[in-house]
C-alpha cells in the first residue's frame, strides 16, 4: 500500500498511526520531498488533497473533511474485521 501524505498534515499523521496500529505494511510519499507526488495525488483524484491510500491500485481517500479519519470504513476497506486498533 502507498500512503500520500506530508509532515505537516494531521490527517496524514493519523491514518498513519492507524496503518500501524493495526500492523498494515505502507510505502510513504511525501508530496513535499518527492518530485511528481502532488501532482500524481491531483492526476487520480482531481484535486490535492491527502493523505491518499493506494489499495491495490485503487486510491482511496481515508478521511473526511469536517469528520476526521474513517475508521469503521477503513477497517471494512482493509479487511480488519474484529481486530480495530483505533487512535
Amino acid at each position: 500500500m502507498l500512503v500520500y501524505s506530508a509532515s505537516w498534515c494531521r490527517d496524514c499523521r493519523e491514518a498513519k498511526r492507524f496503518l500501524e496500529k493495526n500492523n498494515i505494511p505502507f510505502t510513504e510519499i511525501d508530496i513535499e520531498a518527492t518530485p511528481g507526488a502532488a501532482a500524481e495525488v491531483i492526476e487520480h483524484v482531481g484535486k490535492r488533497a491527502i493523505p491518499q491510500f493506494v489499495i491495490d491500485g485503487e486510491w482511496v481517500q481515508p478521511y473526511r473533511p469536517g469528520q476526521g479519519f474513517l475508521y469503521e470504513e477503513m477497517t471494512v476497506r482493509l479487511g480488519l474485521g474484529g481486530r480495530l486498533a483505533t487512535g
